[in-house]
């Protein structure tokens, strides 16, 4: 199973855990991205994201395809919030199951070092005095 989805909500990471993996699988894997609250020496008050939607849905689908073919992944959920993300909450959401760690392990370094390269996701950073845009390596 894939899964790839683009959303304004609020992640359920309960929810989303609970659909990754099948009895076959030995490994069940997740990196929950959050709003941190400091960053280059400022306190962040909230986050923001824009999507160019049609473009990125393609691309994660793009990414997650490559992912399983290449280290044979059962099942791999994708989450990615847009619009205002608030301190502390997940802000992307990949679940990866296989049957052996090591290629689970691999294939959510893979999804998250490649969504920050390729998708056209844009962060934005709000401070009490200012906001930035946050290149992709952040």
């Amino acid at each position: 199973m894939v899964k790839v989805t683009l959303q304004k909500e609020a992640i359920n990471t309960q929810a989303a855990l609970a659909g990754a993996g099948t009895d076959a699988d030995g490994a069940i894997l997740a990196f929950i991205g959050r709003a941190r609250n400091f960053s280059q020496g400022r306190e962040v008050l909230r986050l923001e994201y824009e999507v160019y939607e049609p473009m990125a849905k393609k691309e994660l689908e793009k990414i997650v395809g490559e992912a399983v073919a290449r280290w044979k992944v059962t099942h791999c959920i994708v989450i990615h919030r847009y619009g205002t993300v608030g301190i502390g909450e997940p802000s992307i959401l990949i679940a990866v199951s296989s049957p052996h760690r090591d290629a689970a392990f691999q294939a959510v370094r893979y999804i998250i070092d490649t969504v920050k390269k390729t998708v056209p996701i844009w962060k934005k950073e709000f401070f009490a005095d200012g906001e930035v845009w946050v290149s992709e390596r952040s």
